[in-house]
């Protein structure tokens, strides 16, 4: 009797991925149409025309330091030419307010800093404060 072996035959599993490319091609088409239809670009708005041109709002720094030193911009000034130098940036006539910010530091007067909000107020501005300390 002779007994021969068989040789079991190996099997490979295989994954068929020709159907893999037509649903990875279906995915992306459908993600394109969808980012094109929510484009915010879509929405028409009316937007207010004017006729005649707008300025932008100026806003000048006023910075008041420790040892009462005054700075328009980074330029230093006397405090008695306060007004003289601010009114190089505001003009009265305009039909925007400009915005006068006074940068202060913490250790300041107020009275200083007060000083500089009557001027500018009463050349027609805005102001506003801000205080930074010195830590």
């Amino acid at each position: 009797m002779s007994l021969r072996k068989t040789k079991l035959r190996e099997s490979h599993s295989e994954v068929d991925t020709g159907p893999l490319n037509d649903i990875l091609f279906i995915l992306l088409m459908f993600f394109l149409m969808i980012s094109t239809l929510a484009n915010p670009n879509v929405i028409k708005m009316s937007v207010p025309k004017s006729k005649s041109d707008t300025k932008q709002k100026q806003s000048v720094v006023v910075s008041v330091d420790k040892d009462k030193n005054y700075f328009v911009g980074a330029r230093k000034i006397n405090p008695d030419s306060l007004e003289v130098a601010l009114k190089k940036y505001i003009n009265e006539g305009d039909s925007i307010k400009p915005a006068v910010v006074i940068n202060a530091d913490s250790t300041s007067q107020w009275g200083e800093i007060v000083k500089v909000m009557k001027v500018a107020r009463r050349l027609g501005a805005t102001t506003s404060a801000t205080v930074t300390g010195s830590e």
